[in-house]
């Protein structure tokens, strides 16, 4: 039996659901937060395009937070080299740092650095190469600044970390110890992968989880519309190690594109089923 204490399940929303709508989005940040916060989450995780007028502001967007009652789950990044570009390693460095003097000042708040994409030509042994040390050396960077690291995969085109051998490749590569790890339901499924057994043989670098929902097809599906077990994946966490108890509920499926709020809405109604 684990005698590992589970902390408390908590439900973040992520804001790539309104960021699908690219140049279809006209809000801001703090229309995100009221949507999010009126829907009954606890928590956010926002990316660096969304952030809008708070970025390099945390103290303002501390107070935002404040105000409707939220908790930064964590400050999501991409970058437009993938990861995997060594002639971008510098600048995706100096990125790496905004991103974490921007979560220092939230307790607890993770940077999670988006999926090694491919970008350009060249063998996939360099690609995994330099997203490694990308990942490692931010890691490193967000340890001294005491903010914790994460790499999320994605089923996204022209991602590096698709199937289970693309995840045990690039976990070979990566510090266990520096370098977190954000289990995506959706984005493990769409990779055909055995998801229990994917979350169990990694638990140890799970820091929180998104979950999403898939039909048997790969497409995006509003959460408990698919195949994803979401009961069995939340016991799958349950008592992991470094496992912060914040399920980060993100919606990528038509429904989102026609109205996020009242898609992040639904599903946080979903959710509550599974909290106990």
């Amino acid at each position: 039996m684990n005698s590992q204490i589970s902390p408390p399940i908590k439900v973040g929303c992520q804001t790539f659901t309104w960021e699908m709508l690219g140049d279809g989005w006209h809000g801001t940040a703090d229309d995100l937060l009221s949507a999010i916060s009126r829907a009954g989450y606890q928590g956010i995780e926002i990316t660096d395009t969304m952030i809008g007028a708070y970025r390099n502001r945390p103290e303002a967007f501390a107070k935002a937070l404040h105000d409707h009652g939220l908790t930064l789950v964590a400050y999501a990044c991409g970058s437009d080299s993938g990861f995997t570009e060594t002639s971008a390693l510098e600048d995706d460095f100096a990125a790496a740092d905004q991103a974490i003097a921007f979560a220092a000042p939230f307790p607890g708040a993770h940077v999670s650095f988006g999926s090694a994409t491919i970008m350009s030509d060249g063998p996939r042994d360099h690609k995994f190469a330099a997203a490694a040390r990308f990942y490692n050396g931010a890691a490193e960077r967000g340890k001294r600044a005491g903010v914790p690291v994460a790499v999320h995969p994605s089923s996204h085109h022209n991602t590096l970390l698709f199937s289970r051998e693309d995840y045990d490749r690039i976990f070979a590569l990566l510090d266990g110890d520096l370098v977190g790890w954000v289990p995506d339901t959706g984005h493990i499924l769409r990779g055909g992968q055995d998801i229990l057994d994917t979350l169990r043989s990694y638990r140890d670098r799970i820091r929180y989880v998104h979950l999403k929902d898939v039909d048997a097809g790969g497409r995006w599906q509003m959460l408990g519309a698919g195949v994803c077990d979401t009961g069995a994946v939340i016991e799958a966490v349950r008592g992991a190690p470094h496992f912060n108890g914040w399920l980060v509920l993100e919606e990528e499926s038509k429904e989102a594109g026609r109205d996020p709020a009242a898609a992040v809405a639904r599903n946080r109604e979903t959710m509550r089923r599974f909290e106990r």
